[in-house]
C-alpha cells in the first residue's frame, strides 16, 4: 500500500502524459521516507471511453485518482501526503488545464488490515 488509481476520460490521453504522472505520483509517495513502504506502492491508470460530463454539449474532461491506504497514519500525516500528492497532479496538468475544460479530483480511503489479503515478494528487495 497505497495503491493510485487514475482514471482519465479518453479525449486528453495524447496530452495528459499520465505515464509520466505516475512516475511522479510513486515519486511523490516516496518522498515521504518510512511511511508507506516503497515494495507496496502500485499506481495504475484506466482510460474511460464510456462517460458524459455535465450536459455533454462540451468536449470536457476529468482526472479522478483514487489513493487506497491501510491504517495507521495520523490524520497530520495523511493531509500531508494528499495535499503534496494533489500539488504534483496539479503541476503535471497545468498546461492541460489551462486550454481544455477539466476536472480534477482526488480521493483517499482508509481502511483496515480485516479483509485485506496480500501476497507480496517485493518489500525484500527494500530490506536493509
Amino acid at each position: 500500500m497505497p495503491h493510485i488509481i487514475v482514471e482519465y476520460t479518453d479525449n486528453i490521453k495524447d496530452e495528459a502524459d499520465i505515464a509520466g504522472l505516475l512516475e511522479k505520483i510513486n515519486r511523490s509517495i516516496i518522498s515521504h521516507g518510512n511511511l508507506f513502504p516503497v515494495g507496496g506502492i502500485r499506481s495504475r491508470a484506466i482510460e474511460l471511453h464510456d462517460y458524459f460530463i455535465a450536459d455533454g454539449t462540451g468536449d470536457d474532461a476529468f482526472i479522478h485518482i483514487t489513493m487506497k491506504i491501510g491504517a495507521g497514519r495520523s490524520e497530520e500525516e495523511k493531509t500531508i501526503v494528499c495535499d503534496r500528492l494533489f500539488d504534483v497532479v496539479k503541476k503535471h496538468l497545468a498546461l492541460l488545464f489551462e486550454k481544455h475544460y477539466l476536472a480534477i479530483s482526488m480521493d483517499l480511503y482508509e481502511f483496515s488490515e480485516a479483509g485485506t489479503y496480500k501476497w507480496n515478494n517485493i518489500h525484500e528487495r527494500y530490506q536493509s
